[in-house]
């Protein structure tokens, strides 16, 4: 068996006859859950907001996939209907102060839809609540958390609720947040809450539990704490990050003054997780959150080598981050707040103003050289042009709580459908000829990137750049002729840059 940080399945064991419903395929568990179920021999469906999204995993042709959201009644129904076992990955964390009202909607819609449907049994991954503290007490998070497992529990069909506190991954928001606090401050002053203990878990041994509980019998109906062999603090955790990792032993201050809000920002400003995300998972750290009881073992034993322990889910998480096998991210769900209107058709579109600024360059080099620095772009590899200027807006979208540009790639040389790249993310993808990528910063408008590689002659290739810009308002348009003095050297740099990394390039006139 190879190392990873989630576990293999095999096929068979005669359980094709289950059928399983998976919502929140597109975000970081629901995206790993989906091939250990398929493994495992059960029928999939996948209900998403946008399928495309899906189109490019390496399991999408296995799956049936639906469009849907899990607030449209109707749509819930519908991808409910035949289903056995119906998986709720879902939340709206960081959406906004409605966070919970949104949650609490969901969950309704999903039970009522569950038992309408005759489903056999529904799974929900939630999060681990501290023992003896008033629900009151809890942060934001978990309390929505909480509800929303008491929605599902009450729903009149078996239900497990599995709650677990910090997941260990490859990818996930909890272990960026650890391994960029780790790697990159050898001397850290720090929240109070680095000192509260805490139980984490691997994400191999969460993604057990989650396909185990399909077989589960149907008079179980309860909530299971899950948790690692490990109780740390999260001082521990760095420290035993930076001995795994190879690096010199941190230096830890804790200081009370820094409150959860304070925490969020120091999040925010060391690593790629933006404040939105950061501040509830910070939050959910002021009490100590431990299983409780280990009552999930009498139907899911551990495996022969037991639970992954805390050091081993580092390694195997790495492994898969130095490798480029991180199969999703905590970034693979769109970004709060972000845009998700496709691009407008071009050039028939009637619904305002669209701005475009395109670049063609004539490239001596062939397609297939000129789609690898395409499908290469964002990340360690930059921009191909004015690198302070893309710093600049990427600190800009940060103080104004948007991403920033340093979420990076999944994967260094690939890009798929729904893949963030940056403060950008993939919207269309047609390998060797087109990357077109949608605007998640901050903006008064919808924003898009499109690069094309375009055949000419054997050795010959066109670049064929567009930025485009659908205005919102006066602010809109009035921030398009603001920022246009500088496209010469952003996006002409860029196409020159692009091109001239591919091979020799003569420019070419655009007509607008």
């Amino acid at each position: 068996m190879t190392a990873s940080d989630t576990p293999g399945g095999s096929p068979g064991n005669g359980r094709q006859g289950i059928r399983c419903l998976v919502t929140g395929a597109t975000g970081y568990i629901g995206g790993r859950l989906v091939p250990e179920l398929l493994d495992a021999g059960y029928a999939v469906r996948c209900l998403a907001r946008t399928p495309g999204k899906l189109r490019d995993h390496p399991w999408a042709g296995r799956v049936e996939t639906v469009r849907g959201d899990v607030t449209d009644a109707a749509s819930v129904g519908e991808a409910m209907a035949g289903i056995d076992v119906a998986y709720y990955l879902v939340h709206a964390l960081g959406t906004g102060k409605d966070f919970a009202a949104a949650d609490r909607r969901a969950a309704r819609v999903f039970a009522e839809r569950a038992r309408a449907a005759g489903v056999r049994r529904v799974v929900y991954l939630g999060g681990l609540t501290p023992a003896g503290v008033p629900e009151r007490e809890l942060s934001p998070h978990l309390r929505s958390r909480a509800e929303v497992g008491r929605i599902l529990l009450g729903s009149g069909v078996p239900t497990v609720v599995l709650r677990a506190a910090v997941i260990i991954g490859s990818g996930s928001a909890s272990f960026e947040i650890l391994r960029h606090l780790t790697e990159r401050l050898p001397v850290m002053v720090t929240p109070s809450w680095v000192r509260t203990a805490l139980q984490p878990i691997a994400v191999r041994d969460v993604l057990r539990y989650l396909v185990g509980c399909a077989r589960l019998p149907d008079d179980v109906c309860r909530a299971f704490d899950i948790g690692g062999p490990d109780i740390l603090t999260y001082r521990d955790m760095m420290r035993r990050y930076a001995a795994v990792a190879g690096l010199p032993r941190r230096v830890i201050l804790p200081v009370p003054a820094l409150t959860p809000g304070l925490s969020s920002l120091w999040i925010g400003l060391v690593t790629p997780v933006p404040s939105a995300i950061a501040r509830p998972l910070a939050e959910s750290l002021r009490h100590e959150v431990v299983c409780r009881e280990r009552d999930i073992a009498r139907w899911i034993p551990d495996p022969p080598g037991g639970r992954t322990g805390f050091d081993r889910a580092v390694a195997l998480a790495l492994r898969r981050v130095q490798e480029a096998r991180v199969a999703t991210r905590w970034s693979s769900a769109a970004a709060p707040g972000a845009p998700t209107d496709p691009l407008p058709t071009d050039p028939d579109w009637a619904g305002g103003s669209l701005y475009a600024d395109r670049r063609e360059m004539t490239v001596e080099a062939t397609r297939e050289s000129l789609w690898r620095v395409i499908e290469g772009i964002g990340g360690e590899h930059g921009w191909y042009s004015f690198p302070l200027a893309w710093t600049v807006r990427g600190w800009l979208d940060r103080l104004l709580g948007g991403v920033g540009l340093r979420r990076g790639r999944r994967d260094a040389r690939r890009l798929r459908v729904g893949d963030s790249l940056d403060f950008w993310r993939v919207e269309e993808i047609e390998p060797g000829t087109l990357l077109r990528l949608r605007a998640e910063m901050r903006l008064p408008g919808l924003a898009w990137l499109e690069l094309r590689a375009d055949p000419d002659g054997a050795d010959r290739t066109v670049l064929r750049q567009r930025a485009l810009f659908h205005p919102r308002g006066l602010l809109g348009h009035a921030y398009w002729w603001a920022v246009w003095p500088f496209h010469s050297a952003v996006f002409g740099g860029m196409a020159r840059n692009i091109a001239r990394a591919a091979g020799p390039a003569t420019p070419r006139r655009v007509r607008e």
